[in-house]
């Protein structure tokens, strides 16, 4: 890994000094500071309304820190999934997703009691809709892993603990400008729920596919070779 990382939040603010401890806890990995690699997803993250924004740059040290990233090694959809259902609040609109709901909390959260820094998907938008839909059984598995891939998405990283607050520095920052980057955050979107509409699905796919329910009569664990073919395929 990287002895350090070019990350980038994007803002309606200039944030010169990050703060621990602030921000709202219901974020998609709980309370910390949301960054990410591509400066040109800040700019769109930077713009929510039609206002200019600020991408931030910073150079975040990881010397001595741990990391866990949550779409390389030993971890999986599933594991994200249940992060996100930790701090989310999620649409459960059927007693399967409430079965869904805990079974995935019970069996898939990975530990992060000391993790300092999560890198992973970011769940905006038409993201997080794919996720629900698989916790209330309408999407499979399948599904779910492709929509996550669809839209450029990228990844986001994100300062948890005290210590990686310690050890970012600011850089500099660019403007990013509305009438662009407003109109591009939308797009992103858009493209993500057209692009997933498109894939089409043989009848063998179809018969193979996991829905949640599936991991639920099954008992399924997180080394299921069923889930692993489904997963890493």
């Amino acid at each position: 890994m990287k002895s350090d990382l070019i990350i980038y939040h994007g803002s309606q603010q200039i944030v010169e000094v990050p703060k621990f401890g602030i921000g709202k806890k219901y974020n998609d990995y709980g309370q910390g500071f949301y960054c990410t690699e591509n400066i040109e997803l800040a700019k769109e993250w930077a713009c929510p309304v039609k206002n200019d924004g600020y991408a931030n740059k910073y150079r975040l040290l990881l010397e001595g820190m741990n990391v866990m990233h949550l779409t390389k090694g030993a971890y999986n959809i599933l594991n994200w999934l249940a992060i996100l259902l930790a701090h989310r609040k999620f649409d459960i609109n059927s007693p399967v997703g409430n079965n869904a709901r805990e079974f995935i909390l019970n069996r898939f959260m990975p530990d992060t009691t000391d993790v300092d820094v999560m890198i992973g998907y970011r769940a905006d938008d038409s993201y997080f809709s794919f996720a629900e839909d698989f916790v209330n059984n309408t999407i499979s598995l399948r599904d779910l892993n492709l929509a996550m891939q669809l839209g450029t998405l990228g990844e986001q990283v994100v300062l948890l603990s005290k210590r990686s607050f310690q050890q970012i520095e600011f850089i500099e920052y660019e403007v990013a400008d509305y009438r662009k980057y407003y109109c591009r955050r939308a797009e992103r979107d858009q493209n993500a729920r057209a692009d997933y509409k498109n894939k089409k699905k043989n009848l063998q796919q179809l018969m193979d596919d996991i829905f949640v329910l599936d991991i639920l009569r099954e008992d399924m664990k997180h080394d299921d070779p069923r889930l692993q073919s489904v997963i890493f395929e």
